[in-house]
């Protein structure tokens, strides 16, 4: 989102992200967690793990339930700063940079700073292509110490707002969401640029087939089990 005025960003991230809150209380979630004790929702008692989601479906996991130690990589650019203005709102920290600019001071401060935290990743953004996993998710996992978990955030009826070169989706009040993890992938710390790119494509194939699955628990009947588990 552009907004020109730095002064009304945060007023109208304020905005956004009560909105947003109000649409998702009215949503039916269903959580497929992996591993239970693998889980942002919660309070830290297992490690901490790198979040990898599709930019498209960034929504979901951020107001699907209140996250107590998250912290996220944004943007140095613009529009990154409205984003951040909204995930302060919600309660998660931010590291500005990417593996291309900043990549660096934001490795180094997510080591430092946000070594307590949980790490939520858009791993085909901020300029795409869709769903085409970049290099960077393995190097921060690897070098931040946090094991990939692969997810899935999948709405049953939802609108498609385009934002450039993706578009996000926007779940439409009362219908059911559901939310799908892979098991963690735990990258080596010292790894050679093959490597690198070996476990991105692990991590592509892991992210494809979450989705399915997801995609596959969608056209089954809700389970009552699941059903606002742990969101």
């Amino acid at each position: 989102m552009r907004i020109r005025s730095r002064f009304l960003e945060p007023i109208v991230a304020w905005i956004a992200v009560v909105t947003f809150k109000m649409l998702y209380a009215t949503l039916r979630k269903e959580i497929h967690f992996s591993d239970e004790a693998v889980n942002p929702y919660v309070p830290v008692t297992n490690g901490t793990y790198t979040f990898c989601v599709w930019h498209d479906s960034l929504l979901t996991p951020l107001f699907l339930a209140r996250q107590p130690a998250t912290m996220a990589l944004v943007g140095g650019h613009r529009d990154g700063t409205f984003l951040a203005d909204s995930l302060k709102q919600l309660g998660i920290g931010t590291a500005r940079g990417s593996t291309s600019s900043g990549g660096t001071a934001a490795v180094r401060f997510l080591m430092n700073e946000g070594k307590d935290s949980h790490l939520v990743l858009t791993p085909d953004g901020p300029r795409g292509p869709r769903r085409e996993m970049k290099t960077g998710c393995a190097f921060l996992a690897a070098k931040t110490g946090k094991p990939v978990v692969p997810t899935a955030f999948l709405c049953k009826s939802y609108w498609s707002i385009g934002t450039g070169w993706t578009n996000l989706i926007i779940p439409k009040p009362f219908t059911r969401v559901i939310a799908v993890t892979s098991p963690a992938l735990v990258i080596p710390e010292s790894i050679s640029k093959e490597e690198l790119k070996e476990w991105t494509e692990k991590i592509q194939a892991e992210m494809e087939r979450v989705d399915q699955h997801a995609q596959d628990l969608l056209k089954q009947k809700p389970s009552k089990n699941n059903i606002d588990s742990k969101a």
